[in-house]
């Protein structure tokens, strides 16, 4: 009696350590958004990326220490929506959504494409929620709301370094926006990374690849990222049409065998 007392007591428990890097997730979402606000958008943008380290941890440490639990899984949604949902959109639309000046109705469109991101990045972790366990783990089915959080934070530092001026702005972070949130909720495929063990050996040039990726990061941080989650967001799209062009060959090719 007292031992099944004492499981259901430990069911009950919440595991300190991966909620805790989750709560770092959460913390430097918050901080983005602070920092957005009093026109810091360097430090929003790093906080934004930060976020992302603590994203990646939290689920790592919670598999290798068997810690997993119902409440972590809603908690990470939690922290994502408001680390890679709210917290971009905010830093966005205070950069150069909220200050297009054009008049009515443009000005709507700066705070509509900003909501838009929002609404996605909720619809696409609940769409996530509702497939663990079922879908492939080598695909994420739409853009994960970190990498296109990743590519706005990324737009911004970028934008805000190289002194990226009204309404250029505006139009690229617009259009960036809007196409990042609509790829959340679409059903293109994107390459999750999680089959690649780094325990087992790799070809030459994917170290040679992953040294200039350091390398080009410790040049110039906001060029690297800002380049490196566009082409992560435009890779879906890419190789979506590339398996099409396959299929419509080999279907060719069969038909003219037969």
């Amino acid at each position: 009696m007292a031992k099944g007392t004492s499981q259901r007591r430990r069911r009950r428990g919440i595991y300190l350590l991966p909620n805790l890097l989750t709560t770092g997730c959460l913390f430097f979402g918050f901080l983005a958004i602070v920092s957005a606000v009093d026109g810091d958008f360097r430090m929003a943008a790093i906080s934004i990326y930060i976020a992302m380290v603590f994203d990646g941890l939290d689920g790592r440490v919670a598999r290798m220490t068997n810690t997993q639990s119902d409440f972590g899984v809603q908690y990470d949604s939690l922290a994502d929506m408001v680390s890679f949902g709210l917290a971009p959109a905010v830093v966005v639309f205070l950069w150069a959504l909220g200050n297009i000046g054009a008049g009515v109705p443009w000005d709507n469109l700066g705070w509509l494409a900003a909501f838009l991101f929002v609404a996605c990045a909720a619809l696409r972790l609940a769409r996530f929620n509702t497939q663990v366990g079922v879908a492939d783990k080598r695909y994420f089915q739409g853009l994960p709301s970190p990498a296109a959080a990743g590519a706005v934070a990324g737009l911004v530092w970028f934008g805000s370094h190289v002194g990226l001026a009204m309404p250029e702005a505006a139009v690229f972070s617009g259009v960036l926006t809007a196409v990042a949130a609509v790829l959340m909720v679409s059903n293109v495929r994107y390459e999750s990374f999680k089959e690649y063990d780094l325990r087992y050996r790799v070809r030459f040039i994917v170290v040679v690849g992953l040294v200039l990726a350091v390398i080009l990061v410790s040049v110039h941080p906001p060029t690297a990222l800002f380049f490196g989650f566009f082409a992560y967001l435009l890779s879906g799209p890419v190789l979506t049409v590339t398996r099409l062009r396959r299929r419509r060959q080999n279907r060719r090719s069969d038909g003219s065998d037969g």
